[in-house]
């Protein structure tokens, strides 16, 4: 790397926050120079084979021609218009489709900066919906530990309060309620334990619960956790015989990445509400979504607190809505399905030998997603510059090292990133 890079990367160090990382003491950082199909290029000239997808966002992998011409040609009309008032037809288009992709009980969208703003909408949906039909005392959502939903406020309070990311803040959070996490193993049963401790909690404080609120079928940032379509089609069930609503945060594995289009459709079921994001617009602009049934608009709307109460300054970009629509279209033009097939099947193949060395505790793999959970946590001081030596992009935290590649990965690439995996961890053995 040059002297010029050098500079930057220190000024980096100094002045720039990164994602969950301390200026006294920062993580290592790796400059970025340009990045096409599933390689980024680095400052000094070295290429990675990205596993990280940008966290789950680039699923066609980067600089890719329909996205970059979908960009440019909505940059000749308009960048943005204040979507109070006024409207246009990327918003219209888009909306259109993800009506049409997800179940027929979703008739409505609500579009929202990122992940963490469709979450805070979910939930204000939620509480509004019961004070507009006059119980505005329904106002805790009911969850399971080990989630990860976020980090704004609302969001984060619906995290786990413990093991999550935000026990600092548990003092200043909304107070919700935690049932046990269905066990990772055994996924075509429900854990009976589980969903006694959930039925439990929904029926002792039912009076004060508006809704639930889950990540369906894997648990993303809270630890990268699998669970059945058992447990979730009977969460389903108990939120219909008890009145409370289901929001599905779908941020992280909805289009395709599980190997359905929505997670919830291997549990064929359907949400009261669900949020999208992450790979909407195939990674390049933040952009996220929160749909909602008929059951939940009207509720809000024919009450006594009609007007949804939410409305960010960049709500329905035009640019982020048009790529969003080319990203969309390009999936489901695509054989996604069999790409998401044939990168779980490589996973669970390369992968699976690391559940020999002595430091793992878990090989797990679901969809495009590939997990190795260790005894111990890692040190992102030196696990992260060997990857990089390695040729790869592989962000670990926790005690977990995963990947989700792009969907558009090569077989041999994804050799590559396995390698790495197996390589990188068996050095904690030694």
């Amino acid at each position: 790397m040059d002297e010029q890079w050098q500079a930057l990367v220190e000024f980096d160090k100094r002045h720039i926050w990164h994602p969950y990382t301390s200026l006294s003491h920062p993580s290592p950082i790796f400059p970025v120079v340009s990045a096409a199909g599933v390689r980024l290029t680095l400052a000094d000239g070295r290429e990675l084979i990205d596993g990280m997808s940008s966290w789950w966002a680039a699923v066609h992998g980067y600089n890719h021609p329909v996205l970059n011409a979908a960009i440019e040609n909505q940059l000749k009309s308009m960048s943005h218009v204040m979507f109070g008032g006024l409207t246009h037809q990327p918003a219209i288009d888009l909306a259109k489709t993800l009506i049409d992709i997800s179940h027929d009980d979703l008739q409505h969208v609500f579009f929202a900066d990122s992940g963490s703003v469709a979450v805070e909408v979910a939930i204000k949906m939620a509480i509004q919906y019961w004070a507009s039909n006059g119980q505005p005392q329904k106002q805790r959502l009911l969850t399971i530990k080990n989630g990860y939903h976020g980090d704004t406020f609302g969001a984060m309070a619906t995290c786990d309060p413990d093991n999550g990311m935000h026990h600092l803040f548990k003092s200043v959070l909304a107070q919700h309620l935690f049932a046990k996490s269905p066990h990772c193993h055994g996924q075509q049963q429900a854990d009976q334990t589980a969903i006694d401790d959930f039925e439990q909690l929904l029926t002792s404080n039912l009076s004060s619960i508006a809704a639930v609120i889950l990540e369906p079928l894997v648990q993303g940032a809270g630890g990268m956790r699998f669970y059945s379509t058992a447990y979730l089609k009977r969460v389903r069930e108990l939120c219909d015989h008890y009145d409370v609503l289901l929001i599905l945060d779908e941020i992280a594995t909805g289009f395709g990445r599980t190997g359905s289009l929505f997670a919830y459709e291997q549990a064929d079921i359907a949400p009261d509400i669900l949020c999208v994001g992450k790979a909407l617009t195939g990674g390049y602009m933040s952009l996220a979504a929160t749909l909602c049934s008929s059951k939940v608009a009207e509720g809000i709307g024919s009450g006594q607190h009609p007007t949804l109460m939410h409305g960010p300054t960049f709500m329905a970009n035009p640019l982020a809505c048009a790529v969003a629509n080319a990203s969309l279209k390009l999936l489901l033009n695509s054989p996604w399905q069999t790409a998401v097939h044939a990168i779980e099947t490589q996973l669970q193949a390369e992968l699976g030998p690391c559940s020999q060395l002595s430091a793992v505790k878990d090989v797990r793999v679901k969809g495009a997603i590939g997990v190795i959970e260790l005894h111990q946590p890692i040190d992102i001081h030196w696990m992260q510059p060997r990857f990089v030596a390695l040729g790869v992009w592989v962000r670990p935290f926790s005690n977990l090292v995963y990947v989700m590649p792009p969907y558009v990965i090569e077989a041999t690439d994804l050799s590559t990133l396995t390698s790495a995996i197996y390589q990188v961890v068996s050095e904690i053995d030694t």
